[in-house]
């Protein structure tokens, strides 16, 4: 029996490119995969900013992932980095797909407590310093980027990754940071609706989404009764998708998929 295909969801200030290499190196375990581009992250590098960022909330994101997911015929398993993380937990809420799969993930508003960090402060001050900027589009500056999300990469792998980085909603970075201020409270996740298995990774050295934020994920997930694949990775920072990195998070995703089989 064929295992379902992923639908892959990218992280603030990102793009599907994100999964490219590590979709090549599931295809030989048979693992069947899409990446989406959430809206108005379809722009070339280096163009202005996208005019509808400045009012896009969750709720807009979520939109267009159920369609994605719609697209794709069946129910998939679903993953995401980082922002695509918590929009992933709430995707699964309203898909109730075979499994869920976070990677460095940001909070939901439950977990939002764990995401308080001086790094994580000094990797978003380029945004956080400038006033308004909850209501307009961000984008992330070259060095919160190193700082915070490519910390521990190779120098030839962190310049084509940050030539890839596009511009996001102030608005969703807002609900995420301070979801106590969202009157929509839209990264509230009904965790009694996760039951599906759950695999759980996050590096011990992330800057920008400290580890204690997949940790708090991971026991809200397991205190609702679900099954949860939890690793923490010493010596790895927020970006999973570099040599070092990637075959031994392409071979955990395999693990966990055959798995569900």
């Amino acid at each position: 029996m064929a295992l379902p295909p992923i639908l892959m969801i990218h992280g603030m200030w990102s793009r599907p490119s994100t999964f490219a290499q590590l979709r090549a190196e599931l295809e030989p375990a048979g693992i069947r995969s899409a990446a989406v581009t959430l809206p108005h992250h379809d722009v070339p590098p280096g163009s202005p900013a996208p005019t509808p960022l400045g009012s896009l909330r969750i709720a807009n994101y979520l939109s267009a992932l159920e369609r994605d997911a719609a697209d794709m015929g069946e129910t998939p398993v679903i993953m995401g980095h980082s922002m695509g993380g918590i929009l992933a937990q709430l995707l699964a809420e309203r898909l109730q797909p075979k499994g869920l799969i976070l990677l460095s993930t940001a909070p939901s508003m439950q977990a939002s407590g764990s995401a308080t960090s001086l790094s994580t402060l000094r990797a978003t001050w380029g945004i956080s310093s400038r006033w308004g900027w909850w209501s307009a589009p961000t984008l992330l500056d070259e060095e919160g980027a190193r700082f915070g999300v490519f910390n521990g990469v190779p120098e030839a792998e962190i310049r084509p990754a940050l030539n890839e980085l596009t511009w996001d909603s102030g608005p969703v970075l807002a609900q995420l940071a301070a979801p106590f201020l969202d009157p929509d409270k839209g990264s509230r996740v009904d965790y009694s609706k996760l039951k599906m298995p759950t695999l759980v990774i996050t590096g011990l050295d992330d800057h920008i989404l400290p580890a204690a934020v997949s940790r708090k994920t991971a026991r809200l997930l397991s205190s609702a009764g679900t099954r949860v694949d939890y690793e923490e990775w010493a010596g790895v920072g927020h970006w999973l998708f570099h040599d070092a990195v990637r075959p031994r998070l392409a071979a955990a995703i395999s693990r966990f998929m055959a798995s569900l089989g």
